[in-house]
């Protein structure tokens, strides 16, 4: 693994801000064809994989569309959960939801279940992002909770799968990183399949 890079803070928050508004037109222009297209990619891939809770996402801020993914995952009978904020700087927790359930705003105005939905461990997360580069690294919203999470769910289950999703076109040559990034092990777009990270499928 190559070593982090550093970059000054606000040259990263302008890469980000740049990748967000190219994803927007991503959006405008592709998203409920490129949603279609990444679930029929993301089922594909996880025919591959073990683990059968899996943590979605709702799509804020014209991330891609993940809905008809977990309508489908929800289908093939195994278990989605989303991602909760409960306090900053620590790892995100995923409670329990079936689509076509109630969901409440939390943290920064993310849909997320009821408090009473039961909180599960997940085995496969998929990860929204601004960009993303072949190495598996991405570049996120600046809080670092999925790093976190990533880093203590590797750390005491070891086997959780970190599957990337995005426009084909959020791709970039490398990002920079810093050395709590945590990489992801597969990226799927609306065109591709990258993975194992290094390999195109």
């Amino acid at each position: 693994m190559n070593s982090p890079s550093r970059i000054p803070p606000e040259d990263k928050k302008t890469l980000r801000r740049n990748a967000l508004a190219a994803r927007a037109m991503m959006a405008h222009a592709t998203g409920p064809v490129a949603a279609q297209r990444l679930a029929e990619r993301v089922m594909e891939l996880l025919e591959r994989l073990p683990g059968r809770i899996i943590a979605g996402y709702m799509p804020v801020r014209h991330e891609i569309d993940v809905r008809p993914l977990m309508d489908r995952i929800a289908k093939s009978g195994r278990t989605i959960v989303l991602p909760v904020v409960q306090q900053r700087d620590a790892p995100l927790v995923f409670r329990e939801w079936t689509p076509g359930t109630p969901l409440k705003d939390g943290a920064f105005g993310v849909p997320v279940p009821l408090p009473d939905s039961p909180e599960r461990l997940p085995e496969i997360l998929l990860v929204p992002l601004a960009a993303f580069d072949r190495e598996g690294y991405r570049l996120g919203y600046g809080g670092g909770y999925y790093d976190r999470t990533l880093a203590a769910l590797r750390a005491s289950e070891g086997s959780v799968t970190a599957i990337g999703v995005a426009y084909s076109g959020q791709e970039m040559d490398r990002l920079p990183r810093e050395e709590t990034d945590q990489p992801l092990d597969w990226i799927v777009t609306d065109r591709q399949t990258i993975g194992p990270i290094g390999t195109q499928a």
